[in-house]
């Protein structure tokens, strides 16, 4: 049996670039059904995260003001936690506890290989009996 993320994390997962209106990106988030998403530059490098929270100020100024305003830059966050590839599931589990995010980017070496949705996690738990 696998216990490393890199078997269970979504390799197929959403992102951002820093100019993608924010309006776009809320609906992404929405249509996917994601909590977050990794904000990455044209070379594909880590530069934030959006999460639904971050979205809640955007919005709120939209219903006040009938307009969306502004891009992903700003209003991600641009200091990111990330998770190794080849962390355990333990260790990924104690990530979750300890910190209120509902996912995590996943990094191999200084590249992002993945997502690490708290379901992906408590899925392979079930799995494994």
């Amino acid at each position: 049996m696998p216990d490393r993320i890199d078997a269970v994390m979504q390799q197929d997962f959403l992102s951002f670039s820093p100019e993608t209106p924010i309006r776009e990106a809320v609906a992404a988030l929405v249509a996917r059904d994601v909590s977050a998403a990794p904000v990455v530059g044209a070379d594909g490098g880590l530069l934030g995260i959006l999460t639904q929270r971050d979205c809640f100020r955007p919005a709120l100024n939209a219903s006040y003001y009938q307009q969306w305003s502004g891009t992903v830059a700003d209003h991600a966050s641009p200091d990111v936690i990330t998770l190794d590839a080849g962390t355990d599931y333990v260790a990924a589990a104690e990530a979750f506890i300890e910190r209120p995010f509902r996912a995590y980017p996943v990094m191999r070496g200084d590249r992002l290989v993945g997502m690490l949705h708290r379901g992906d996690l408590l899925r392979a738990f079930l799995e494994a009996g």
